[in-house]
């Protein structure tokens, strides 16, 4: 069925086709009463408008798959999937209501299909599958429409073309799990472009979307072994545009969790580049505003590569001490429960080399006004291995957090804390008493030295204060005494006038 154009616009001037025509010098108007400025287009809430096709033929319903022999099976097949291609306009809710359900149930009897028949995925059918698939969900995605917009405060923009790609995405699955599927076959279909065009999908807006996109890159990436190292490298290049360029990617948490699943399954000894990508991308991704939305999946990686290889710690513990936040108390109360799901894998050995830097890290946080994070960094005494790392290096950890537990005891306006405070100190008296005492004797010592030295400091201040007086007064004096002797002489002269 041939289709047929719209008509073109006809040209309203012959040198400048398409433009409106030049008004004469003498009826240009410079101060136009009607304003030149057009009504701004309404925003589509999705890319689906941009895909749909005009003036396309009527979708009619071709027959069932089961009720055809097995020698037409692969041509009406090749046939829905081409059906399957045609795209609608979902943002018209009544617009080609018939070609749309013609098209939904043909998916519904593709995903059926591949998912319970046999023999049915043959060589020659895999383009058309590829197509399909690439013409329904490989799209430009629309910019969202809130700039500043919150994942956790603010409601997604959904696909409105969902009730057809659901079942796209659906199909694809069970085609990649499908025990019929051939990677040698697929592979020359699904490249690194493929791969590349599935990755900018994880921006989406739809939480839906995510999470089809995730279950499927992850058994691509089981499935297509020569697009792993590739898949790791766009999966690193888009986390670092996101920490130093974008600042905004919707799929970091989908991807980190994939990963996750990935490094779990490295072999040992870890690739410097897997190395790398710890300490390159995976720490500096604390550092981003929006870190709530994914810290549990990255923390789950950071902490899988400790358990892949324990000298990684002293790497991971100074990044995180290096991007600590300063200011804002929700990052710091998940930094403080990270550094707690480290320290609950840590080596003996490696404790040793960040003890000292970390707890005074953790002193900071006791010493915060925030209760949730004094609160937050006290449950560390709670956790009974990492206890036992404190009591075998208590001559080191409790000098640096002792001065700090000291104080705020005496000063923090919450009775939480001061109470759980009330409970390290007493954990630490009974982990080694002498070392108790001497801390408690030195500290009293280096208030009393405090004391005096506020003392001295104020006497001198007075003493500074009261010669600035006496030499005021002094100034004073000399400046009255030529007035004093001054006046008797006008007296006299006065007296002989």
């Amino acid at each position: 069925m041939e289709t047929k154009l719209p008509p073109a616009s006809t040209p309203t001037s012959p040198s400048s086709p398409g433009l409106s025509p030049v008004p004469p010098p003498d009826k240009v108007d410079g101060f136009s009463r009607r304003s030149l400025r057009r009504a701004r287009p309404r925003r589509s809430h999705s890319s689906s408008q941009f895909r749909y096709q005009s003036n396309q033929q009527e979708l009619t319903p071709l027959p069932l798959l089961k009720d055809v022999p097995a020698s037409e099976l692969h041509e009406l097949l090749s046939r829905k999937l081409a059906q399957c291609g045609v795209m609608f306009d979902f943002l018209d809710c009544v617009a080609d209501l018939k070609g749309k359900e013609v098209k939904r149930a043909a998916l519904n009897e593709l995903v059926e299909c591949v998912g319970s028949t046999r023999g049915v995925l043959i060589e020659p059918v895999y383009p058309d599958i590829i197509r399909m698939i690439s013409v329904n969900i490989f799209r430009t995605l629309p910019p969202s429409e809130n700039p500043e917009f919150d994942p956790e405060e603010d409601e997604p923009n959904l696909e409105p073309s969902w009730p057809h790609l659901q079942l796209v995405y659906e199909f694809f699955l069970r085609f990649l799990e499908s025990p019929d599927f051939q990677p040698s076959v697929a592979k020359r279909y699904v490249d690194q472009k493929f791969v590349l065009m599935l990755l900018e999908l994880f921006d989406s807006e739809d939480p839906r979307e995510r999470e089809y996109l995730k279950t499927i890159l992850h058994r691509v990436y089981g499935k297509f072994l020569g697009l792993r190292a590739y898949i790791r490298k766009q999966c690193s290049h888009i986390f670092l545009r996101f920490i130093y360029e974008l600042e905004h990617f919707n799929g970091v948490a989908e991807l980190l969790e994939i990963l996750g699943s990935i490094i779990n399954g490295f072999a040992l000894p870890l690739k410097t580049e897997h190395k790398q990508f710890l300490v390159r991308v995976l720490i500096p991704l604390h550092s981003v505003k929006s870190l709530s939305v994914f810290h549990a999946q990255l923390a789950y990686c950071v902490v899988q590569f400790l358990e892949k290889d324990a000298t990684l710690t002293e790497h991971v513990i100074r990044g995180l001490l290096k991007y600590w936040p300063k200011t804002c108390t929700q990052k710091e109360v998940m930094f403080l429960g990270e550094m707690e799901e480290i320290l609950d894998v840590i080596e003996p050995s490696q404790f040793v080399k960040i003890q000292e830097p970390l707890f005074k890290q953790v002193a900071r946080c006791v010493s915060s006004p925030h209760f949730q994070v004094a609160e937050r960094a006290l449950y560390f005494w709670n956790n009974e291995y990492i206890l036992s790392l404190i009591e075998d290096n208590c001559h080191t950890v409790l000098p640096a957090v002792f001065g700090t537990l000291y104080q705020v005891s005496k000063e923090h306006w919450n009775q939480t804390i001061v109470s759980l405070i009330y409970n390290v100190l007493k954990t630490f008296m009974e982990m080694n008493g002498k070392l108790f005492d001497e801390l408690t004797a030195s500290y009293k010592l280096e208030k009393q030295q405090e004391q005096q030295k506020a003392r001295e400091r104020q006497e001198l201040w007075q003493g500074l204060e009261e010669l600035r007086l006496r030499r005021l007064q002094g100034t004073q004096g000399a400046k009255e005494a030529p007035l004093q002797r001054l006046t008797p002489q006008v007296a006299t002269s006065g007296g002989q006038s």
